[in-house]
C-alpha cells in the first residue's frame, strides 16, 4: 500500500507482492502507484527488485570513476552535440532546463543566451552495446578494470525494475493487458546515467552565477532533489531520500500518452548541505553529491498518441502525435555543447 501522505508529500508504494501476490494484490499496487503519478508525478518505490548491495556497489562505483584524475576520464569523452548521450561529460559540458528548440523558429542565439548559467556537475551516460544509434564510449578496460562488465549487468538489472513498473501503470489505467508499455520498450534505448555534483560554493548557487540542474521535467521516462509542489506551481519540496528506494518519476512522454493523467513534474537539484568543515577563511561551499538516475526510454521509432482510455468527447487528445526519436532531437538541441 502507498503510505498515506497530504498533497506535498512524496508518496510510497511498496512492490514487495508485484512479482508473487495475488491479481487483487498486483491491482491494489498498480492504483497506489498510478494514483501517485496522477496526483504528485514522484513516487518512492521499496523492495522494488534490485538488491540493497548491488545499489551500494553502483555507488563505489560511481566513486571511483570520478575520483579518476581529468585525463583518465577523458579517454571516454561525450562525443560533441546532442545526437548521443555516451561517455564521460566534463562539469559546464551539458545544460539541463525546461527549454524545447522549434526548428525554424528559434535563433541559435537565443539558444545560447540560456547557457550562460552552467550547470556544476560531471556525468557518466551507459546504454545498451547493442544500440547503434548511441554507441556506448568506454573507459579503457586498464583505467578502471570491472567497470563495463558491472554497469553492463546493473543497466539490465534496472530495467527489470523499470518493466515492473511499466506493467503496473498499464493495469492502473486499466489499459487491455499489463504488457501495453512494454510493447513499445525493449531495453535498447535507456540511459544509465552516473552523476556527480562537486563542491562549489554556495555563493554561486545562491545568486544564480551557477545552478546544479534547473527546473525541468524529464523527456521521455521515469533522480539535494526537489520536485514542484503539486498544488502550488512555483514552490518546490524536498524529496528526502529514503534509504534503499528509488525515486520514480513521470516522463513528458508518458504524460502525453495518458493525455496529461499522469502528470510529468517539473524537479531540480538545488543548494544541497553546507560543508561544515570549512574554515571561516575559506568560502562557504556544498558537500559533493552523487546521484545513479535509470532512464526508461521508448523505443526511438515507438508511436507516442493518447491512449483510447485517457479520451473521451469531453477529453479531446491535447498533444500531436509523435515519435521518440522526434521528440528527443526537441529536447536535445540545448543541452549538449558543440564545442
Amino acid at each position: 500500500m502507498a503510505d498515506s501522505a497530504d498533497s506535498a508529500t512524496i508518496p510510497i508504494v511498496d512492490f514487495r507482492d508485484w512479482g508473487r501476490g495475488s491479481i487483487t494484490e498486483r491491482r491494489q499496487i498498480a492504483k497506489d502507484l498510478t494514483e501517485a503519478c496522477r496526483r504528485v508525478g514522484f513516487v518512492y518505490i521499496v523492495n522494488h527488485g534490485v538488491p540493497d548491495s548491488l545499489l551500494q556497489q553502483s555507488f563505489d562505483w560511481a566513486e571511483r570513476l570520478f575520483g579518476l584524475p581529468e585525463e583518465k576520464k577523458m579517454l571516454a569523452p561525450h562525443p560533441p552535440g546532442p545526437s548521443v548521450h555516451r561517455g564521460y561529460s566534463w562539469p559546464g559540458l551539458e545544460k539541463v532546463s525546461q527549454y524545447i528548440h522549434k526548428e525554424g523558429e528559434d535563433a541559435d542565439i537565443e539558444d545560447a543566451e540560456l547557457r550562460n548559467v552552467p550547470d556544476c556537475k560531471e556525468s557518466y551516460e551507459i546504454g545498451s552495446d547493442e544500440f547503434e544509434s548511441q554507441p556506448n564510449v568506454w573507459l579503457p578496460e586498464d583505467v578502471l578494470p570491472g567497470f563495463r562488465d558491472f554497469m553492463t549487468a546493473f543497466y539490465w538489472k534496472c530495467f527489470g525494475a523499470g518493466k515492473d513498473v511499466l506493467s503496473a501503470l498499464a493495469l492502473g489505467l486499466d489499459l487491455d493487458n499489463d504488457q501495453y508499455f512494454l510493447r513499445y520498450h525493449d531495453g535498447h534505448g535507456n540511459q544509465l546515467r552516473l552523476l556527480h555534483y562537486p563542491p562549489i560554493e554556495t555563493e554561486k548557487l545562491s545568486t544564480g552565477a551557477a545552478a546544479r540542474i534547473g527546473a525541468h521535467s524529464d523527456w521521455g521516462r521515469m533522480r539535494g532533489l526537489q520536485v514542484e509542489h503539486p498544488d502550488k506551481p512555483g514552490t518546490f519540496i524536498d524529496a528526502t531520500p529514503v534509504k534503499n528506494a528509488m525515486v520514480v518519476n513521470v516522463g513528458d512522454l508518458l504524460m502525453r500518452w495518458s493525455n496529461d493523467y499522469l502528470k510529468s513534474t517539473l524537479h531540480r537539484v538545488t543548494m544541497p548541505p553546507v560543508d561544515r568543515s570549512r574554515t571561516k577563511a575559506t568560502p562557504q561551499a556544498t558537500r559533493a553529491r552523487y546521484s545513479i538516475p535509470y532512464f526508461v526510454c521508448p523505443n526511438p521509432d515507438a508511436v507516442i498518441e493518447c491512449i483510447p482510455q485517457c479520451t473521451g468527447p469531453d477529453n479531446p487528445p491535447k498533444y500531436d502525435t509523435v515519435t521518440q526519436d522526434a521528440y528527443n532531437r526537441m529536447r536535445g538541441k540545448l543541452q549538449y555543447s558543440e564545442k
